[in-house]
């Protein structure tokens, strides 16, 4: 089986693992002492398995947590993903009947970006515990709804950005927040261009019979009708009906971590000026390959955002160093220098209590299941989450309208431009309002 997270290494998560598995099966180990958590995957495409795998190789799996259901509008991906990972799990289409199980104490969404909000705030209101993938909604106006929710049910919303899991991208924000670089004065954000399919592009596609086992209509939920074709099924990223492509896909990584190092997690640019070629095929995809997008923040700080084929991480620069991040590696003088000068006792620490080895996906998963039993306070809750989705919205409409945008983070509003506010929400076809 090929494993799918990031920087994976299966000799060192083997040598890793095998420690905690042999004090579990002795029954004198931490795994031993753990209540099970039981979750129900929503979602089996390609996130969803790759979520899967990384609860199958759990060393603590299945006395802490194990997926008893797997659901998705396609019943064959539904099957594979359980054959594969989890076999003792129940099959289903609706993550409606998922919800209404009293031994399920949480979900883990991995569906299409346009369904993440109506099946967070079901989740919420039945009382489970939410692990959801990025981006967290499809508009700004889908963020608002589910803070709140989270607020009155006082529940549990983690969202799947997992570089917040990695140690690397906590030192960086640690050391922007720490004063390490000066005053902060530019970042610049390289999405990695090279890792889009050939398939992000063209179009028209023509019009199939739909699978019988999937439900095209529940798959296409909130957006408008269409016929069905497999662009729009799989990948459904590059269309602007389902997703935000490329920036909200890699932006909501790097723009979290942005928000993160410039301690504006509650909050949001000043304005946003984005440059874009938009696809003009008709039933084709229509998010843009190629763009840029510059922010200003209060500070004085400015963002440029652009895709890169060479290039994927984030540069932070200030008036006394600059340091750059990425999945791989954290570099830069400040970084050299914490081994003569390290970050002060009292300095901002950004990771959870506890920590966990391993890969970032694995890692976050197991932070979720921290959050479940300890009550361990999540490192992507529901506001910070809807601030970094929000931003890669902004970029999104900036680039669709061609023009420069004021932003008022405090209402979350554009400044005198009624064109650009109507484009914060999105009429939702009859039957799949959200929830509430």
């Amino acid at each position: 089986m090929k494993f799918l997270f990031d920087e994976w290494d299966r000799r060192r998560f083997l040598k890793w693992s095998a420690a905690p598995a042999l004090a579990a099966v002795a029954g004198g180990g931490y795994a031993a002492r753990r209540r099970s958590i039981r979750l129900a995957l929503i979602g089996a495409g390609g996130r969803g398995r790759q979520l899967a795998q990384a609860m199958r190789c759990s060393a603590v799996r299945p006395v802490y947590g194990e997926i008893v259901a797997v659901c998705d509008v396609n019943r064959q991906r539904a099957e594979e993903v359980r054959a594969e990972s989890c076999t003792s799990a129940e099959i289903g289409q609706s993550y409606r009947q998922v919800l209404e199980r009293d031994d399920v104490r949480g979900v883990l969404i991995a569906t299409p970006d346009h369904w993440h909000a109506a099946i967070a705030l079901a989740a919420l209101d039945a009382g489970k515990a939410v692990y959801c993938e990025k981006p967290l909604t499809l508009t700004v106006a889908e963020g608002q709804p589910l803070v709140e929710a989270v607020r009155r049910t006082r529940g549990l919303l983690l969202v799947g950005t997992q570089q917040r899991s990695s140690r690397r991208f906590q030192q960086a924000c640690e050391l922007v927040r720490g004063g390490r670089l000066g005053r902060l004065e530019r970042v610049d954000v390289w999405l990695p261009s090279g890792s889009l399919p050939a398939e992000a592009s063209g179009g028209p596609f023509a019009v199939s019979p739909t699978p019988e086992h999937l439900d095209w209509n529940e798959w296409l939920g909130q957006a408008p009708w269409a016929e069905f074709c497999k662009q729009r099924y799989d990948p459904f990223r590059w269309w602007f009906e389902y997703s935000g492509g490329f920036v909200t896909d890699w932006g909501a990584h790097h723009l979290d971590i942005v928000h993160w190092a410039l301690n504006l997690e509650r909050s949001g640019p000043l304005s946003v000026d984005g440059r874009a070629e938009l696809p003009q095929i008709a039933n084709g995809y229509n998010t843009p390959r190629r763009f840029a997008f510059d922010l200003h923040y209060p500070g004085g700080v400015y963002v440029h955002v652009e895709p890169s084929e060479s290039v994927n991480g984030i540069r932070f620069e200030g008036d006394r160093g600059r340091i750059f991040v990425n999945r791989g590696r954290l570099t830069g003088k400040p970084v050299e220098e914490l081994a003569q000068r390290p970050l002060p006792p009292d300095a901002v620490r950004l990771g959870p209590e506890k920590t966990h080895w391993g890969p970032d996906t694995y890692a976050h998963l197991l932070h979720f299941l921290d959050c479940i039993d300890e009550g361990a306070a999540p490192i992507a809750d529901v506001e910070s989450q809807h601030r970094s989705a929000s931003v890669c919205h902004l970029a999104n409409i900036s680039l669709r309208l061609g023009r420069k945008l004021a932003w008022d983070a405090a209402r979350e509003r554009f400044l005198d431009d009624a064109e650009a506010n109507a484009m914060l929400s999105r009429p939702r076809r009859a039957g799949f309002e959200l929830p509430g």
